[in-house]
């Protein structure tokens, strides 16, 4: 599985890929600091041209130049994208958030472990559930 992470936290991004690799289902890993990359990301624009594109988004809300939230919108209004399964991983469990990612098409909204065991957990349910049980639509690359 291809996973483009969109996240601005360094030491985040690093353990989410940690425990992400520990489970041993990724055939890509892409990492990007904001909304404004992961578009770029998506169009394979400079410096993204040889990238595959991912099967599955992990997208944080809070993030400079484009948040999650504007990121989410602007990829569920581009046709050739808006298949992509977004999960919004983020440390906020504000209602409004919450209910504005729905509202935005997200396909999950999940509220950052506080610890890597509960990171490792939250892996391996993705590894489970993504990989495993539900059918991704297939992509181009």
């Amino acid at each position: 599985m291809n996973i483009l992470l969109v996240e601005d936290n360094k030491e985040d991004a690093f353990l989410i890929r940690e425990a992400l690799e520990e489970q041993q289902f990724l055939k890509e890993f892409y990492h990007v600091v904001n909304g404004l990359e992961a578009i770029k990301f998506l169009k394979k624009e400079t410096p993204y041209e040889n990238v595959k594109g991912p099967d599955l988004i992990l997208m944080d809300i809070n993030m400079p130049l484009m948040d999650g939230h504007e990121a989410l919108q602007r990829i569920k209004s581009m046709e050739a994208f808006k298949q992509i399964p977004i999960l919004m991983l983020t440390t906020s469990s504000r209602k409004q958030d919450i209910l504005k990612a729905y509202k935005e098409q997200s396909s999950s909204y999940i509220v950052k472990p506080e610890d890597i065991y509960g990171l490792d957990n939250l892996a391996e349910v993705i590894k489970s559930y993504w990989s495993k049980i539900v059918m991704l639509p297939p992509t181009d690359d």
